[in-house]
């Protein structure tokens, strides 16, 4: 194990982390592959197949969004769409992230055969994750035709802003991978705390609720999951972004890329020996 460790490990030159992603880029069947037999087999569990796949984000707009949209006293179609563009990106954002977390424990056989580039688990991630994205689409599409005031310069900006996300979420994958491998509770953890990063993001309440000055409202606006989603979901419903969110999004961004770049060549050379 040591010895393919070391062997790794003298492939980490600085530009490692891209030139390995470009490769894996271009021989995406590996990583493409196993994400698509890994959800084939989670629908075929289910004797609703696909239809299973879907119920989360009924569940999370029409069930979460209609509860709580009573509690305010009545439900308006904008806030289901409110509720499903927000619910979306963070599902997408955080099944990345944990799905990352585990990945590497979960391809130890392949990483210890030592033929495939770390790179590849981590668009077998992405790729996971993007599927999350599109079982959202339906419910996404049904609020907006439900409210019937949706943006259309916000639709064209969600394409450049959903490429924006996921060059987020690339750093992120590299990053809580590296963590997942070497702290193997690492992804359990980060499933606890998806329920309370959930709650403190404004997807089933406005932010208008939370006052700037408010230790909430500082907290709300701490979160990067807030930025991520305002950025997205703001256009699309015809409302102004926070010149905060585009700095938060942009600054994270470039910090995200730069510490994923270390990170990964600093540290992928001790995965065979952390899983």
């Amino acid at each position: 194990m040591s010895i393919r460790a070391e062997a790794h490990g003298t492939q980490q030159a600085p530009g490692a982390f891209w030139r390995e992603l470009r490769e894996s880029f271009r021989n995406p069947e590996f990583w493409a592959l196993t994400s698509w037999l890994d959800i084939m087999v989670r629908a075929r569990r289910s004797r609703f197949g696909i239809l299973w796949l879907l119920m989360p984000s009924i569940v999370y707009v029409f069930g979460l969004g209609t509860f709580f949209a009573s509690m305010r006293g009545g439900v308006n179609e904008d806030f289901y769409v409110h509720v499903a563009l927000g619910a979306m990106v963070f599902r997408t954002l955080m099944s990345n992230i944990i799905g990352s977390a585990n990945v590497f424990h979960g391809s130890f056989s392949f990483i210890m055969d030592g033929h495939m580039r770390l790179t590849d688990f981590l668009l077998e991630s992405l790729a996971k994750s993007f599927f999350d994205l599109l079982m959202y689409l339906p419910a996404v599409i049904v609020t907006m035709v439900m409210w019937g005031h949706v943006s259309p310069i916000g639709l064209l900006l969600a394409i450049p802003t959903l490429l924006l996300i996921y060059i987020n979420a690339l750093w992120m994958s590299a990053v809580f991978a590296l963590l997942g491998a070497r702290f193997s509770d690492f992804g359990q953890l980060l499933a606890n705390v998806s329920i309370f990063m959930f709650l403190l993001t404004p997807i089933i309440w406005y932010s208008e609720m939370m006052p700037a000055g408010s230790l909430r409202g500082q907290l709300m606006r701490f979160n990067p999951f807030y930025h991520f989603v305002e950025i997205f979901r703001a256009p699309i419903m015809g409302n102004q972004i926070e010149p905060l969110s585009l700095w938060y999004v942009g600054v994270i961004t470039v910090v995200g890329l730069l510490v994923a770049t270390f990170a990964y060549r600093r540290y992928a050379r001790f995965v065979p020996l952390w899983i």
